[in-house]
């Protein structure tokens, strides 16, 4: 009877160690890149130039898109939708000028919409 109870027990694990060793989440599949990152901002637009060292852009997704919300009155850019790759997102723009690239660590702004032109090199 112990004899059976214990296969029984085992036939009950093998499908916990296959769930458990499934392979991991690719971060790019996650909401990993939403929150703060901080680092050097900038923003340029005719006679308003902003630029800091010490700047923060806060991630947010919005639906299938995301919006940065930037520190220093430095103006937000919305509506901003992704291609996502390995570990990582990137822009989709018409040209280079929409430049935005997002790990789980690290966020790279060059953005230019409108003639303003929003920059960031951020770590968290």
């Amino acid at each position: 009877m112990k004899t059976q109870f214990k296969f029984l027990a085992v036939l009950l694990m093998i499908p916990l160690f296959f769930l458990a060793c499934s392979k991991d989440d690719d971060p790019a599949d996650n909401d990993l890149f939403v929150g703060t990152y901080n680092g050097t901002i900038g923003y340029n637009s005719g006679s308003t130039s902003i630029r800091t060292e010490t700047g923060k852009v806060t991630v947010v997704k919005t639906g299938n898109n995301y919006d940065f919300k930037f520190s220093d009155g430095i103006p937000d850019l919305n509506g901003v939708q992704f291609q996502k790759n390995e570990n990582e997102a990137v822009s989709i723009g018409n040209d280079e000028s929409k430049y935005i690239k997002i790990t789980a660590g690290t966020l790279k702004i060059a953005f230019t919409k409108d003639g303003a032109i929003w920059t960031a090199d951020c770590t968290r």
